[in-house]
């Protein structure tokens, strides 16, 4: 099923919004990014053609926004600020240990599918430092514990079935 077949509603209600079909490229990505889990080429391809756009304006936005995704990535993409500020406050220690916790290193996914490590820059919340964001969410203020907490908390949500998106999409702001 395409994703026009699944999402048509919804696509026809974001293309309304604006003047130029083109500017509705990145919400309709995110569509595309959570039904696949990821942006594969086909899934782009389908996006250009929705959108009446070349294929290759489409993969360039998709490369150069870091929070769309061209390979697999958990139900939880776990960010974690390494700036100046946020490392001074702790983020090398949170970093750390997800790491241990996970048993893997940044820009990896656990081998269960749950959770993808990724080192950022700037969150722009570094009076709350440290902090991650989960499927940009924020939590701030992180020690271990927090952690630890949080990542039992995020594995609840995931398994209850509740609707996540690694775009963001149902975060709330």
């Amino acid at each position: 099923m395409s994703l026009r077949d699944k999402h048509g509603q919804e696509i026809d209600t974001i293309i309304s919004r604006y003047a130029q079909k083109r500017s509705a490229v990145l919400p309709i990505l995110y569509i595309a990014q959570d039904e696949y889990g990821h942006l594969t080429d086909p899934a782009i391809r389908q996006v250009a053609e929705i959108l009446d756009l070349p294929p290759t304006d489409v993969f360039e936005v998709v490369g150069f926004y870091t929070l769309f995704y061209n390979k697999p990535v958990g139900k939880w993409v776990l960010q974690v600020c390494d700036d100046v500020p946020c490392c001074f406050l702790g983020a090398e220690e949170i970093v750390g240990h997800l790491e241990s916790t996970l048993g893997i290193k940044a820009d990896q996914t656990t081998p269960d599918g749950m959770f993808t490590l990724q080192r950022v820059k700037c969150l722009a919340d570094c009076d709350r430092a440290p902090l991650l964001q989960a499927n940009l969410d924020y939590y701030r203020d992180l020690t271990p514990e927090k952690v630890d907490a949080l990542l039992t908390e995020l594995r609840r949500r995931a398994e209850s079935g509740e609707q996540l998106s690694v775009s963001g999409r149902f975060a709330e702001h």
